[in-house]
Order: C-alpha cells, then sequence, then structure tokens
C-alpha cells in the first residue's frame, strides 16, 4: 500500500520531533516508530461499574494488533458515566452531560497530540454516542469497537438481568411484590454475571447496532458477548484494519453520510431499539456537519419499516439469542431491500458488499420482512401544542392498549416527588401525570423519568393514567403511554412549564399528537406570571453545561456549531 504524509509526523531536527521523541522515548518508542501510524486507543475503563470492568484486558490485546499492523498505540481515557451508579448524583443530571464530556475528552487528547487514527472502544450508553460524536468531529479515520453485553442469570429457575432487577425492586417499594431483603439480595447476585454493558435491547446494545448500521464498527460485531472468543477476534481485526485505514485514509465524515443515517433510523426501527438512539443520532449528525433532521427521518420512516425482531424488554427473545441468530448484520440482511446498501463502511468496502454471503440462522428471532411481527412502530415522534418541535412515544411490542388517552394533570417538577405521591395513592386512574423542567437544561443534564414510569408500573397504574414528560428515559423501559423529551422543555420556555393541576391534556399516538386543551388567553395570563430567569445553585460542570446546553432536536448537548 503507498504511504502518505501523515499528520503526526513532524520534521526530523525541528523543536516538536525533539520534545516528542524525548516523551515518547520514554515509553520504548523508537525513532523508527516516529513514522508509523499513531493511533489511540479511547478507552472509558472505570472501576464504578461492570460496564467498564473489562476495558483495561481489550486496551491491552488492541496495542498488540495495532503494534502487528505496523502501527503505534496511544491509549488515551475518558470520563465513564454508569447510568445505574453515577445518575445517583445531581438527579441523574451527570448522565447525557457525559456524553458531551466525552466527546471534549477525546478531542483534548487526540487532536491536541494529532494522532492518525483512533479505535474507541465502547460499552455503556453514553459513551457510544460520545464517542461518535469524537469521530465526527475529529474526522480522522476511526473504528468503534463494542465491548460487549454482561451475562445475566437466574434467579429462582427464571431469566433475570439488570432491568428485571430495577423493576422488581421497583415493585417492591409500592408493595406489588411481597420480595424480602434477601429475595434483592438474591436478585443482585444474579442479574450480573460479569463485565459488560446491560443485557436486553436497551441504549446501550441499540447503539452497538447503530454503530454498525452506520458503518463505524466492523461487520458482525454487534452486539456481542463481553469477553467471548467473538470478541476477541473482532479486538484482532479492529487493530489492523485501523492501520490499513489510516494508509487509505478512510474518514468517518466518508461514511456519515445521510444514507448511514438513514439505515441507523431504519435498523432501529426494525428492531424496537431504544428512544434514546433519537437524540444520540442527531448530534453525531451535527457533529459530522451532516445536514440531517434525524426526528423528521424516524417521522419518515416510522410507518414504513416493519418490526423484525422483538429483544428484552421489548419481547420474549434475549440478547443472546439475538446474536446467535444473526445479530445486527442479520437483521441488516433481512432489512436490506430498505437499506442503502451503497453507503460505504470502514471496511472501505459498500455495505451491499458486507451483507452478500450473510444468513440469518433463526428466522423466528430475526424475521424476514414477508412474516414481520408488526407494521405498527414501536418508536413514534409525536408534536402538538404541548410539543412543538417533538416528544416520543415508545410502545411494546405486542402493544394492543388504546393509543387516545385524555385526562386532567396532575403536574409534579421531580422524579423524586412524583415516586412519592405515587406510594402516597395521590396519583388516581384518568390523570395524566406531568413530570415536568427536568430536560436538558432543567435539571440540568436531563433528569431520568423511569423511576416514576416503574412507580406507576407497580402501583398498577401504567394502564389506567398517561404521562408526559421534558425528561428521558432508560432505554431499557416501555410501560405505559408516556410521551417523553418533550421539547422545548418547560425550562427552556416549554408551553409543558404553564401546565397546572386540572389542565386536561389528549394525547393521540395513531394522530401524533399531545396537546394542552387550555384557551391561549389563559396560557397568555399565566406567561404573564412566569419569571423566565432560570435559576440554579449548580457549580462546574453542570454549569457550563447548563448554560451551554442546546435543545433536543438541535442535538441536546453542548455543541458548537
Amino acid at each position: 500500500m503507498a504511504k502518505r504524509k501523515l499528520r503526526s509526523n513532524v520534521e526530523t531536527g525541528s523543536v516538536f520531533w525533539a520534545i516528542r521523541r524525548a516523551e515518547w522515548g520514554v515509553l520504548g518508542i523508537t525513532e523508527e516508530d516516529m513514522e508509523k501510524p499513531k493511533i489511540a486507543i479511547v478507552n472509558a475503563s472505570s472501576d464504578l461499574g461492570a460496564c467498564f470492568a473489562h476495558l483495561d484486558g481489550i486496551s491491552l490485546k488492541m496495542k498488540e494488533a495495532i503494534r502487528m499492523a505496523g502501527g503505534v498505540p496511544f491509549e488515551v481515557r475518558t470520563a465513564a458515566p454508569v447510568d445505574f451508579v453515577t445518575s445517583l448524583g445531581h438527579s441523574g443530571g451527570y448522565i447525557l452531560s457525559a456524553r458531551d464530556l466525552i466527546v471534549n475528552d477525546i478531542e483534548v487528547a487526540v487532536e491536541g497530540a494529532m494522532l492518525d487514527g483512533m479505535v474507541c472502544l465502547v460499552s455503556c450508553d453514553k459513551t457510544i454516542p460520545g464517542m461518535l460524536m469524537a469521530a465526527g468531529r475529529l474526522n480522522i479515520p476511526t473504528i468503534v469497537m463494542a465491548c460487549g453485553y454482561q451475562p445475566s442469570g437466574k434467579f429462582r429457575g427464571e431469566h433475570i438481568d439488570i432491568e428485571d432487577l430495577w423493576l422488581n425492586a421497583a415493585h417492591r417499594e409500592t408493595g406489588q411484590k411481597p420480595f424480602t431483603i434477601s429475595d434483592m439480595r438474591e436478585m443482585s447476585k444474579n442479574a450480573i454475571l460479569g463485565p459488560g454493558a446491560c443485557a436486553g435491547m436497551g441504549t446501550a446494545n441499540t447503539m452497538h447496532v447503530v454503530c454498525e448500521a452506520l458503518g463505524m464498527s466492523l461487520p458482525g460485531s454487534t452486539p456481542v458477548l463481553a469477553n467471548s472468543p467473538k470478541m476477541w477476534e473482532v479486538v484482532r481485526q479492529a487493530g489492523e484494519r485501523i492501520v490499513e485505514m489510516v494508509w487509505e485514509d478512510l474518514k468517518p465524515r466518508d461514511i456519515l453520510t445521510s444514507e448511514a443515517f438513514s439505515n441507523a433510523v431504519m435498523t432501529v426501527l426494525s428492531v424496537s431499539g431504544s428512544i434514546n438512539a433519537v437524540k444520540h443520532l442527531q448530534a453525531v449528525a451535527i457533529e459530522s456537519q451532516c445536514n440531517l433532521d434525524v426526528y423528521k427521518l424516524f417521522e419518515e420512516y416510522q410507518d414504513k419499516i416493519p418490526l423484525l425482531s422483538a429483544v428484552r424488554p421489548n419481547g420474549e427473545y434475549t440478547v443472546e439469542e439475538f446474536d446467535t441468530a444473526g445479530g445486527a448484520i442479520g437483521l441488516m440482511k433481512q432489512l436490506e431491500k430498505f437499506l442503502y446498501t451503497s453507503a460505504k463502511t470502514v471496511t472501505g468496502k459498500s455495505l451491499e458488499e458486507n451483507l452478500k454471503d450473510i444468513t440469518v440462522t433463526d428466522n423466528e428471532i430475526i424475521r424476514p420482512v414477508n412474516r414481520a411481527l408488526a407494521h405498527r412502530p414501536s418508536i413514534v415522534i409525536v408534536r402538538g401544542n404541548l410539543a412543538p418541535a417533538t416528544g416520543i412515544v415508545k410502545l411494546a411490542v405486542a402493544d394492543d392498549r388504546n393509543l387516545q388517552f385524555s385526562g386532567p394533570a396532575n403536574v409534579y417538577n421531580s422524579s423524586d416527588e412524583a415516586v412519592s405521591a405515587v406510594l402516597k395513592g395521590e396519583v388516581k386512574p384518568g390523570q395524566v401525570v406531568v413530570l415536568s423542567g427536568v430536560g436538558p437544561k432543567g435539571t440540568p443534564g436531563m433528569g431520568m423519568a423511569t423511576p416514576l414510569v416503574f412507580a406507576l408500573d407497580g402501583a398498577e397504574l401504567s394502564d389506567k393514567v398517561a404521562m408526559v414528560t421534558d425528561g428521558q428515559q432508560s432505554g431499557l423501559s416501555n410501560k405505559g403511554l408516556v410521551v417523553n423529551e418533550v421539547s422545548p422543555e418547560a425550562a427552556d420556555g416549554g408551553l409543558l412549564g404553564l401546565v397546572e393541576n386540572g389542565d386536561i391534556i389528549s394525547i393521540d399516538v395513531e394522530k401524533r399528537v399531545v396537546n394542552l386543551e387550555v384557551p391561549e388567553s389563559v396560557l397568555t395570563e399565566r406567561r404573564s406570571r412566569l419569571d423566565n430567569n432560570l435559576v440554579s445553585e449548580e457549580r462546574g460542570w453542570l454549569q457550563i453545561y447548563q448554560r451551554l446546553v442546546r435543545p433536543l432536536p438541535e442535538s441536546g448537548g453542548v455543541i458548537v456549531k
């Protein structure tokens, strides 16, 4: 392969050559190495959770693979938010906001050193979009390496994973299920049996699949069991391929085209993925300078793309079964006639070439189009005067409930306050529960609405009330009729902030609308009483995030266009 001048190489004998030679010589890098492709291994290793516990071992093997391929690896670190751990502080504000911190971490390390390429080790939810966003921003050859899902176990002979544990704990708090502390301990010991991201088609596995659908991961690499032989083989392949990509000068923006984003949207819809993929894909598109409205893409495809697979918590199959049946590439093979197969991928080949010899090993778990599970969307974009920019509804695969709901609002301004009200019996059938002021700016960082959703489910109210919020849900949740991520959010002047107890809210998912049935004259009077100056006691990173965060349809993050 013809060699080209690398941006990391500086003139021999220059000041930068001398000082870099001194710094790197201590690390065992030779003068010959100074001419080789210099590859960042972006590692979000952390002892805070199982998601990242194995990444140091992966990084070591990746270094070996890159050296064998003729490159020089440099490991760099980023923030590593663990949803189930890092969400304890500041109402969960550090979770979504960490995504944007990761992007800037990577920029500082990789762009500052002018490295030639990246392999991004992704695991838990926010590392995936954060590293994709960094790839789009820096636009140097990049492979995103999905580091796998965690194995789960059994409780009293039944499957249990982290979502089951979370839901059972919520049900115990509401008194619906008589689990003892001893029961909870046993569940906790068996829900996670090894390192990796949450099992199930939550945000992590959805975004791993997205990486492959975008063309940014090696074909056949997602989802994958953490530390499995399949994962270690992908590590070897990625280490070899990234060096080739540097010499080929194959960059993310060559791959992250409008066709690639369309493929990702269609793939998410076909597997009933996490609604969090919507805002993350929008942010990746913006960082990649791809002029797209991802929300409108979901609207365009939501009624066209059939549902081909139902993985827990959306259906009965486990992520292990989905992986064995064919995984993301098997899903795309079934979906092939809908996809833009000329889209380029990190292999240097088109999606069509990558799919050529692929077969699905279980056509029940990953259905062909002519035997789709459903033709009704499970991710629905809704609008209306309460959500003029956007709102998102997640429906279960086998959802036969009434998708129309109208009732009086019962308004809360924090998840803790709302959950407490549920436990006290203050939430009544027929109400529309409003959780307001927990959007990206309001929290700041975007509050988690899932504890309230699970509390309502535990109180057997899921099918008796509806819910509207400017907060987000875990990708592991699809309980009840909930309009999520309403934009504009209350803290940004959204109508949601003007809703008062007793106001009538109407939701019609079939018509894609959510409206506040209050005369404009009343809303005008309420606006006159509103103090639009957001006062926050936050300091540090969350203060910076609150000041700079953009509305969800513009990325929901700290992005300078």
